[in-house]
């Protein structure tokens, strides 16, 4: 099995929906080749901390404090009651251009390391509220699961994997893909596309019907 899911750091349901689709493999005692590729919903941020989580919201929606604070209250219990104790709130919106770059590094030199990494950053995003754009923060983070420190800082000071993670986003807008998360799912040359974060139950479901070949009579492409 193969799972390739377009996911961004900055986005809350991608961390949901990458946790529920893990559980939803570990209960059906599958294992998978997981490949992360980015797409970044704020792709022109830069690696200095924006405006507050209420800020953006009142700006993007054109609501005022109270509701977007209901939203992202919203977003946190939902998280909460699956595991994920984020803090939403708190969360400064950062450039995630540098984190996408070393995902797709350990993807290629390290891939055994890759689905922890990826849940390491969205934890160090959305729980600790460090700042991910930091390099700093980075090499801190790949350092905690094992990786080389030097390595990991001469890749993200220079521009490696800068022309990769631009020609995947563009390759992403080709396919059609506006909104994430999203995910393609291949068990023996069979193809399952999701879109969206979907309840773990229903990822369940989904891949024993594409296991048992009863994919055709569902409504999940």
């Amino acid at each position: 099995m193969k799972i390739v899911h377009w996911s961004d750091f900055n986005c809350p349901n991608s961390y949901i929906g990458l946790n529920r689709l893990k559980q939803a493999l570990d209960e059906l005692e599958l294992n998978a080749e997981w490949e992360m590729k980015p797409f970044e919903l704020h792709p022109t941020l830069f690696d200095t901390p924006a405006n507050s989580m209420t800020t953006e919201y009142v700006i993007k929606y054109g609501i005022g404090p109270d509701e977007a604070n209901e939203i992202i209250r919203e977003t946190e219990d939902i998280a909460k009651s699956e595991g994920l104790d984020i803090n939403y709130k708190d969360v400064r919106l950062t450039s995630s251009r540098n984190a996408h770059r070393l995902v797709r590094y350990v993807q290629n030199k390290h891939p055994e390391k890759s689905l922890e990494l990826i849940f390491k950053i969205f934890e160090a995003n959305f729980i600790a509220n460090e700042t991910i754009a930091d390099i700093d923060v980075l090499v801190s983070v790949a350092a905690g699961i094992g990786l080389d420190e030097n390595e990991v800082r001469n890749l993200l000071e220079g521009e490696s994997y800068m022309f990769e993670v631009q020609l995947e986003e563009e390759e992403s807008i080709i396919m059609g893909i506006e909104a994430i998360p999203f995910y393609m799912i291949t068990i023996n040359d069979e193809q399952l596309t999701v879109p969206g974060a979907f309840e773990k139950e229903d990822f369940k479901i989904a891949i024993r019907d594409i296991i048992s070949g009863e994919m055709e009579s569902k409504t999940f492409l």
